[in-house]
């Protein structure tokens, strides 16, 4: 891990560049690993709780791995009026997750809400890894669960 986050670190030289670096180390890992951030804090020489305090507040920075294909669906307004709970559930079922586990054994899905995919025209909407799906059903979700087996 050591060998990774030094390549990760040596594109990024200043301590004020926290954000880009756990931005490329969540890429490569898919979260941001606890060993890293300690890291992280040690190798840039400032505090960990400052790396901490950053990773906590914004929320596309994550403590917990997620899965392969991270499914977002959108329950803004549109996307919440046009049925994307009944979606959320679906899904949920189909891979025995909740809203405590959002990420299967398998480490394949991950499944979360965001408040706003900014396609409300297409809604309601969900990502797979940043691809949008618009229009989708319980039914359309749950059949590309398949197709990206």
């Amino acid at each position: 891990m050591k060998q990774k986050l030094d390549v990760i670190l040596t594109e990024h030289t200043k301590s004020s560049e926290i954000i880009p670096i756990l931005q490329d180390i969540q890429k490569e890992y898919r979260y941001l690993p606890k060993e890293a951030l300690s890291y992280v804090a040690g190798k840039l020489n400032v505090g960990e709780a400052k790396v901490y305090s950053i990773a906590t507040f914004y929320e596309n920075f994550s403590l917990e791995p997620k899965g392969k294909y991270v499914i977002k669906i959108c329950d803004g307004t549109a996307c919440h009026v046009r049925k994307s709970i009944p979606i959320l559930d679906a899904l949920r079922k189909k891979l025995h997750l909740s809203d405590k586990k959002r990420t299967t054994e398998d480490m394949l899905y991950t499944v979360e809400t965001v408040s706003c995919l900014g396609a409300c025209g297409l809604a309601p909407v969900l990502t797979v890894n940043d691809k949008v799906y618009p229009a989708m059903t319980p039914e359309s979700a749950c059949a590309l669960l398949d197709t990206l087996k």
